[in-house]
């Protein structure tokens, strides 16, 4: 079988309408197979203005704000309806992908294991973690079991980083999973995208030591750690900017906690890739992360990174040669000491800065989008052999 033999019918609760790492992922993995002559069809929840074009063809499936506060830029798929999955039955796909656990994905793995076609269901984040952030640590468990019931039913799994995989595992979701790896743009992040003129015009003098957040401005993203941990370093007279790159739902509660930030707003392309190789050491205190396409893009872009040493950072993160893993604790306060602790003698060490910064710019060139979601196609291909059988 070749791919060129593949139709693969795609569900993902964000394909195109709020950018983010992950379906940045999707729509390279769609532009990447029907490169090779496959045939997809994409599910999604469809918005009157999308933030980009989605690749390939989208059918909207049926959906309904994300009922949780402070989320409302957000979809959640309900179900296939009728005209779905008549779509569905006329395309007549030999593999099915699903990219979230939402209730559509659960109504097409049904449909799926009704017409026996095999199932693969890609990792993109941990939402086990996500309560935490919203005062509801308690359904952490239950969604746990949602999670395993929901992915042992699949096929296979593909998950981006070999510490998510090994998470996986110990948490009984599956023991077929594959590492379907990040990429990362090099016309894009470079350390030669570096522009002093850009730090000038923002407020940077040149001896500024810019400590970076990229990202959604989500509380799930580590906003209170990081703005903990910066309030540690002002006490310890470790002299430093902080420059926020990204927008979203919590900057006002951003910009109360950091009343000294840059904030550079969203940028895309180009500009992200100038924005972020202007920085001098990006900080990425999330553990949600399943791969961490930011830290990636850091590292390409130069920059050493402190990171929390949990799935995603702590397989691209070489601590104590690229950057530095912080081990999560649990308590706010003492990963903010500790992030504080690692972050402090960037901010007065300018060789520490460029020697650390050189070598994450060096592992990044090893992640080459071809290459990574060759092996999501071979996946697809094993999987329809193995129903053949």
């Amino acid at each position: 079988m070749d791919v060129s033999d593949l139709r693969i019918a795609l569900f993902s609760g964000n394909y195109n309408y709020t950018r983010d790492g992950a379906n940045q992922a999707l729509n390279r993995l769609v532009g990447s197979l029907l490169s090779k002559g496959a045939k997809v069809r994409v599910y999604s929840p469809k918005v009157a203005n999308p933030d980009f074009p989605p690749t390939g063809d989208l059918v909207g499936v049926p959906n309904v704000p994300m009922p949780v506060k402070g989320r409302g830029e957000y979809r959640m798929p309900t179900h296939l309806g009728a005209e779905v999955k008549r779509d569905l039955a006329a395309f007549a796909p030999n593999v099915v992908h699903l990219s979230s656990p939402d209730p559509a994905a659960h109504a097409a793995l049904r449909w799926a294991q009704t017409h026996d076609i095999p199932v693969l269901a890609s990792v993109h984040t941990r939402f086990e973690t996500y309560p935490r952030y919203y005062n509801m640590a308690f359904l952490e468990p239950l969604i746990v079991s949602m999670l395993r019931r929901f992915y042992n039913r699949c096929d296979a799994l593909v998950a981006p980083s070999q510490s998510m995989i090994d998470e996986l595992r110990a948490m009984g979701m599956h023991e077929d999973i594959g590492l379907w790896s990040r990429g990362v743009d090099r016309t894009i992040f470079s350390s030669a995208r570096r522009d002093m003129a850009w730090r000038r015009e923002i407020g940077l003098a040149d001896d500024d030591v810019a400590i970076v957040f990229l990202g959604r401005l989500v509380m799930e993203k580590g906003l209170d750690v990081f703005a903990e941990t910066i309030a540690r370093l002002r006490t310890r007279g470790a002299r430093h900017k902080v420059l926020v790159i990204g927008d979203g739902p919590a900057r006002p509660w951003f910009e109360a906690n950091l009343p000294d930030a840059i904030f550079a707003g969203f940028k895309t392309g180009d500009a992200l890739g100038q924005a972020l190789a202007s920085g001098d050491v990006f900080f990425n205190p999330s553990v949600t992360e399943t791969f961490g396409n930011v830290t990636l893009e850091a590292m390409a872009s130069g920059l050493p990174v402190v990171a929390a040493g949990a799935t995603g950072s702590a397989s691209l993160v070489a601590d104590g040669i690229t950057g530095r893993l912080v081990a999560p604790s649990g308590s706010k306060q003492t990963d903010a000491a500790a992030f504080a602790e690692a972050l402090a003698p960037y901010c007065s060490d300018a060789a520490l800065r460029a020697d650390h910064g050189a070598a994450g710019e060096a592992r990044a060139c090893e992640y080459s989008w071809e290459a990574i979601n060759a092996v999501v196609a071979e996946t697809y291909i094993r999987l329809v052999g193995n129903r053949a059988k």
